[in-house]
């Protein structure tokens, strides 16, 4: 494991006379390719003791924000089955209510040191403060969601890809590396911890106090097993057309790996891994692939983590922007709407109807269509600023991979983030616009066609053969009873 992806949060010696080292599996949930857990277990075996791996669920009134029952589900769907792949390495899973903060402080009274896993949003920040402020013992934090490390890859608030791309690529092959599971010397199996039975998800989501008018999908299913079998059947087959055909959302060639990785599901290192060692494919599929995938995930990290207040209208976006639309704020504008009507997807515009229908009714659009459908609200709100507050809102709600760092910069980029002035319009200023006409680079009928597929699967509950493979699967590795599909 590479050092710079390690940093000591509170130096002290491992405790002596504990029962286990405890690692949090926060922003990680996978039992493989976690450095973070790699980590816990190589200390574990160094002072002979066991790995306890813990989750904290904020449930009710302390929910994650604007989190609802459709990304509740594909999480504990992911937990459920880290849980199995835990299990059967020997490590103790212990998933409580609670704030993560909380369950870890707890847990950590009986811990030789604890090891944390790394986000960069702000309430994971805040997670990681708090336990620094009642930490007794040593922490560490490891670094598993990006390639290179953000702080690694620069040391500012980059202005756009092109500025990024060069850093992450002097350094990027220096953190390609696999992470093997380190052998577990002492089972977790005799400990005694209170926590939540997690191998029945639906029962867990039926327990919970959430927003429930955002239905889960049948569309995706979470959790490592199922992220590494889409992750096979695309690299074997549309991924052999990812260079020229990404920017269509009718030709299929997208991974559908951002619910996965915003989970933590699958880790990015390994996704790359997977994509150079692909024997289907050109290179320029792979670059491609890994533009994204490795850079602009990476720029987002990079926002989030450099802006204080990234989810803010004056914080998220330039100067230079804000200026431009405030110019234009009074511009007359032919169509305004209602959240109800946009999330209801009842405006002029038929294709952006589609797309909403898309989002709405199965967690995802394709990344073109994102940017057609933000530009279309700021064009249709009374203010940029409330452009910017219903677009995120509208996004963190209906996306599976909502609330990520992807979703708040690809918000504030189309009101100017990364980006830079173009010519003069109404509304828009000298902000990028996007009209209808960009429509036409894709096979707009074909693309309805296929959201009216999924949307059909998803109202009439079309099975799926593969993830029941993965259900019964799981089901033998955790000896749990029948797992019932949320929703």
């Amino acid at each position: 494991m590479e050092a710079e992806r390690i940093r000591v949060l509170h130096e002290a010696e491992p405790r002596d006379g504990a029962d286990y080292v405890l690692c949090l599996l926060q922003q990680a949930n996978r039992s493989r390719c976690n450095p973070a857990l790699e980590l816990a277990v190589e200390e574990a075996n160094r002072l002979g003791l066991p790995v306890v791996a813990c989750f904290g669920l904020l449930d009710g009134s302390n929910g994650f924000p604007e989190a609802n029952a459709r990304h509740y589900a594909f999480l504990l769907e992911g937990l459920a089955d880290a849980a199995a792949g835990l299990a059967k390495r020997g490590i103790a899973f212990v998933a409580r209510k609670g704030s993560p903060a909380e369950v870890a402080i707890d847990l950590s009274k009986r811990a030789a040191l604890l090891v944390l896993d790394r986000g960069y949003l702000a309430i994971q920040k805040q997670w990681y403060a708090e336990i620094l402020k009642s930490a007794k013992l040593r922490v560490v934090q490891v670094e598993g969601d990006v390639v290179v490390p953000v702080e690694v890859a620069s040391d500012k608030h980059e202005h756009a890809a092109r500025t990024l791309r060069p850093k992450i690529g002097r350094r990027m092959a220096d953190f390609l590396h696999d992470i093997s599971p380190v052998k577990v010397k002492h089972s977790a199996a005799g400990l005694s911890l209170k926590g939540m039975d997690m191998s029945d998800p639906a029962a867990v989501l039926a327990g919970m106090t959430l927003d429930r008018d955002v239905s889960p999908v049948r569309r995706f299913r979470g959790g490592e097993t199922e992220a590494r079998r889409l992750l096979k059947a695309y690299l074997a087959g549309p991924f052999r057309n990812y260079g020229a055909e990404r920017g269509k959302p009718e030709a299929g060639a997208a991974s559908h790996m951002s619910p996965y990785l915003h989970f933590g599901q699958i880790s990015p290192v390994e996704i790359v891994l997977a994509v150079q060692a692909a024997k289907g494919g050109k290179d320029e599929d792979r670059t491609a692939f890994i533009e994204e995938v490795v850079v602009r995930r990476e720029l987002a990290m990079n926002h989030v983590h450099y802006t204080e207040g990234y989810d803010r209208y004056d914080k998220a976006v330039p100067a230079w922007a804000r200026g431009a639309l405030q110019e234009h704020a009074k511009d007359k504008r032919p169509h305004r709407y209602s959240d109800e009507e946009l999330c209801e997807g009842k405006t002029h515009d038929h294709y952006w109807n589609v797309s909403m229908a898309e989002m709405r009714e199965t967690g995802y659009m394709h990344n073109h269509l994102r940017m057609y459908w933000g530009k279309k609200i700021l064009e249709w709100s009374d203010t940029p600023e409330q452009g910017f507050e219903r677009t995120l809102r509208i996004n963190n709600r209906y996306f599976l991979d909502g609330r990520d760092a992807n979703s708040f910069t690809n918000v504030a980029w189309v009101y100017g983030l990364h980006d830079r002035p173009w010519a003069r319009r109404p509304v828009f200023g000298t902000v990028r616009y996007q009209s209808e006409n960009s429509l036409r680079k894709i096979d707009a009928k074909a693309y309805e066609a296929s959201v009216e597929k999924l949307c059909a699967a998803e109202r009439d509950g079309e099975s799926d053969p593969a993830a029941e493979a993965r259900t019964k699967s799981m089901k033998a590795r955790s000896g749990a009873g029948t797992r019932r599909r949320p929703g």
